[in-house]
């Protein structure tokens, strides 16, 4: 079967390139750059500017750590020029996908990669509820985005490949790239602040904890119920007393979740603190966002101005 699928998918994309399906954008001739998550997304358009078509494959709603792409997306895939990834262990399947490209010269950016030694290692800390699967090998964490450090590293090599391909277009690459980090570099001062000006440094989450990234570039400490990849939903009775203890001993008035969570297990905390009057709030991990109305930038001042309230 997987047989039959494959060379279906094959004539498919032999199809698509006989019809005259080119490697660029038929509007203009315009870069044809396909990227994965949301906010990859955004940064790419912001730093095009309408100089190139930037299209997001995985749709919204649709978590990133279990998308697979369809037909039609490897056919999306098979004939960009430039083709923008995480590259962590949600992405495994790029490698195949790319073995059917039509366009030989495409531009392939894996930015995990890019971050080099920059990469963290996802970590298991205490209290988290150890993954069921026993594998404790460790593993790079993907959630690079948000770190709005990290993202200026990442703008700044999209607009210098960007630029490479498309030298025609290169010094308004250049500018809109330089734009965008000045955005990102007040934001960035923007959580420095916030976080200097509270007397508590700690936060506590019911639920995964993509925030690693966020957290360890201003000093935040944290406690979670499980790792930022987990695919775990249940938490034992020990997380959870553990958690609901971190809240008290930390006078905490926040439990944190994450978008996609139904909040659950920040109830069952904060019903094991002393208090039990803690607010649930949520973090945005643009994790399965596509939402073309809100930005990169609106979304972590979004989160900055949760983060003020739970510290």
């Amino acid at each position: 079967m997987k047989r039959i699928l494959l060379i279906c998918l094959s004539a498919l994309i032999l199809v698509t390139a006989a019809s005259g399906c080119s490697a660029k954008s038929d509007k203009g001739n315009k870069l044809n750059i396909v990227t994965t998550i949301f906010p990859i997304y955004d940064w790419t358009k912001e730093i095009a500017g309408g100089k190139a078509d930037v299209n997001p494959l995985v749709d919204d709603g649709v978590d990133m750590h279990s998308f697979q792409p369809s037909a039609e997306d490897i056919v999306k895939i098979s004939s960009c020029d430039v083709f923008i990834y995480v590259g962590g262990e949600s992405d495994s399947w790029v490698d195949d996908a790319l073995k059917e490209k039509v366009n030989k010269d495409m531009t392939v950016i894996n930015l995990l990669d890019v971050l080099g030694d920059s990469a963290k290692e996802e970590k298991a800390v205490e209290g988290m509820e150890p993954e069921k699967s026993g594998n404790d090998s460790p593993e790079t964490d993907e959630h690079i985005w948000l770190s709005l450090k990290n993202a200026k590293v990442l703008c700044a090599r999209i607009s210098e490949k960007l630029g490479k391909i498309d030298s025609a277009n290169k010094k308004t690459y250049e500018k809109n790239a330089s734009a965008y980090s000045k955005k990102l570099d007040t934001l960035d001062k923007s959580y420095e602040k916030a976080v200097k000006a509270s007397d508590k440094k700690t936060v506590v989450f019911g639920d995964r904890f993509p925030f690693m990234y966020l957290a360890e570039d201003y000093g935040i400490k944290y406690y979670a119920a499980f790792k930022g990849c987990s695919a775990e939903t249940e938490a034992s009775f020990n997380t959870i007393a553990f958690l609901a203890d971190k809240v008290d001993k930390n006078n905490l008035k926040a439990v944190f979740k994450i978008e996609t969570s139904d909040g659950k297990i920040a109830e069952t905390i904060i019903s094991n603190t002393k208090s039990k009057n803690q607010k649930i709030l949520t973090l945005d991990s643009m994790q399965s966002k596509t939402d073309s109305k809100s930005s990169y930038v609106s979304v972590m001042t979004d989160n900055l101005n949760v983060l003020k309230q739970g510290l």
